[in-house]
């Protein structure tokens, strides 16, 4: 479960500006000085981070009938994770995944290991507002799941698994940073290299023909390349702990309640200790129960109570958005992170990562099937105008529910009791809404 708490205040919302293409023939270089030098190995594709994202996309194009005969290199700066028996105790760090996402992991057999592990699926959310009786319920017909609660250790135990079945064309350097890019011209000289040069820690010279960043959002190939990233912090931080619960329960729903300090997931964000935490958690939700549950209407669904936080599971990490003016470059693509950052109240970080992946890796595939260069701005714009259309308009909408929980001013409080009663109650609405998340 992830506790979001608000430290005060709420920053400006930045413009998203348009893209310029006027400068795409420029030469970019940001290079540090090597010992040694010369010209290494070309690879048809290069994916900078080792994440989550960066792996699936190298996983994704490794298993792609049509990248069959390309050389693929993922470079990761960590060292490889050895994957063995999980832990008996759950990690803190976890991710919401959606169907889309699980689709995705399928189509290249990652999803059959995570299976094989652990995780939880939910099949119903319950969304309700601390300053009115205001109430959402998203669930699925058939008993189908609406997402599922992954540990991220699980997502990249799978990926690794899923690499090394495609050693011999997807190759992953670990303990492996660029510390320099050049640029080609997109008009290719005769005195030039066509391709992206990467230079590495150790010395080693790299070059590609498709450089893909999924390096996070303080991504270095983002800034290389020169591209713009809109930013800023919210005055939030994020928490998330592992959690007991007190009794049986077939705990399959994902709980929310907005505050106006943030919104928050069963914990709140204490130095108290764990008894103290504990019954602080308590009484938020016991007080939720009269929203729950006005005279008149009929019973809801109540969240669990809670018995303990496990020990030493408490993290906390500040919250921001961020968003780059350009996903793509000649030879160049940035995924995840690298190119959006948006705050976690609707569990959709790592989701647009690989929804992004699934676009790139599609464009990729037919242009490899048509023999067409795998650089080219063609359909690496094809790309960056689908992605953005869906992150932007998906940004925007979390934005603005961040923006419009964090008051309890009464017509912001009128306005969003009337949004959430009828959205919950146009069956239609809720279902493009998860229709859309879904993707």
């Amino acid at each position: 479960m992830a506790v979001w708490v608000s430290a005060g205040g709420c920053g400006l919302l930045s413009p998203i500006r348009g893209r310029l293409r006027a400068g795409r023939a420029a030469v970019l270089a940001w290079r540090v000085p090597l010992r040694a030098a010369g010209t290494g190995p070309v690879y048809d594709v290069v994916v900078s981070g080792g994440g989550m994202v960066g792996s699936a996309m190298a996983a994704a194009l490794g298993h792609d009938v049509h990248f069959r005969e390309k050389k693929i290199l993922l470079l990761e700066a960590g060292p490889r994770k050895v994957s063995g028996r999980l832990p008996e105790n759950y990690s803190n760090r976890v991710s919401s995944i959606s169907p889309g996402s699980a689709t995705l992991l399928s189509s290249f057999g990652a999803w059959d290991h995570v299976c094989s592990l652990r995780f939880k699926p939910f099949r119903r959310m319950q969304v309700w507002d601390a300053c009115s009786e205001a109430m959402i319920i998203f669930d699925k017909n058939n008993l189908e799941d609406m997402g599922y609660v992954v540990e991220n250790d699980v997502i990249m135990s799978a990926l690794t698994k899923q690499l090394d079945a495609v050693s011999d064309r997807v190759e992953v350097l670990y303990r492996s940073r660029a510390v320099g890019y050049t640029w080609p011209l997109t008009c290719h000289l005769s005195d030039t290299s066509p391709w992206v040069k990467i230079d590495l820690a150790d010395g080693r010279r790299l070059e590609t023909k498709l450089l893909i960043g999924a390096d996070g959002q303080n991504s270095m190939v983002r800034k290389a390349a020169g591209i713009q990233n809109i930013h800023y912090q919210y005055d939030q931080s994020a928490v998330v702990a592992t959690l007991h619960l007190s009794e049986a329960t077939d705990n399959n729903v994902a709980w929310q309640r907005f505050l106006p300090s943030g919104p928050i997931a069963l914990l709140p964000w204490s130095n108290l200790h764990h008894s103290d935490f504990i019954d602080t958690a308590g009484s938020v939700f016991r007080s939720a129960i009269s929203l729950l549950m006005p005279s008149g209407t009929a019973a809801r669904q109540l969240p669990p109570s809670i018995a303990r936080v496990e020990p030493k599971s408490r993290a906390v990490f500040p919250l921001g958005m961020g968003h780059a003016t350009e996903y793509v470059r000649h030879r160049m693509a940035l995924i995840g992170d690298a190119a959006h950052r948006v705050h976690p109240l609707a569990g959709q970080g790592v989701n647009m990562g690989f929804g992004d992946i699934a676009c790139l890796a599609h464009h990729l595939s037919t242009a490899a099937f048509n023999g067409k260069d795998l650089g080219s701005l063609k359909h690496l714009l094809q790309f960056e105008t689908e992605r953005q259309r869906h992150n932007l308009s998906l940004m925007a909408a979390i934005d603005l529910l961040k923006r419009l929980y964090s008051t309890n001013v009464a017509p912001f409080v009128l306005l969003r009791t009337w949004g959430l009663q009828t959205t919950n109650a146009l069956s239609p609405v809720k279902e493009q809404i998860m229709s859309f998340a879904s993707k």
